[in-house]
């Protein structure tokens, strides 16, 4: 069983940073590739980054390539979200995901098995 906790979320001027955190209580997390995904009021959820299970590999959304930075501790079985440059098309709920273990990593919700609960992110113009 995986339980991805996100934190880090909150109020943010547009141009600011934020670091998003999400900790996962699982042996297995570090076989697992993770990503972070938003969801903005009326639409749907969509892929941000995702990166593999060794952080060997990272992938990101157009929109926010060159902006944001994935990574993970495998030690501490937490992936992190450093957002940078925000803008106020950034603002949404952001979720942290867990694929299966050992499988090809994914960028579209139904790649991944378990979500955490979100955490909100706003960005003020």
């Amino acid at each position: 069983q995986v339980q991805p906790v996100e934190s880090g979320g909150g109020l943010v001027q547009t141009g600011g940073s934020l670091r998003l955190s999400c900790a996962a209580s699982a042996r297995t997390f570090s076989y697992r590739n993770m990503g972070w995904f938003r969801q903005a009021p009326g639409k749907e959820r969509e892929f941000v980054a995702a990166i593999s299970w060794s952080g060997g590999s990272t992938y990101y959304a157009d929109s926010v390539k060159g902006r944001f930075t994935i990574s993970r501790d495998n030690a501490k079985t937490t992936v992190y979200l450093l957002m940078n440059t925000l803008k106020p098309e950034d603002t949404a709920v952001y979720y942290c995901a867990a694929g299966p273990p050992r499988n090809v990593i994914a960028t579209i919700p139904n790649g991944y098995d378990y979500w955490g609960q979100g955490t909100q992110v706003t960005v003020s113009s």
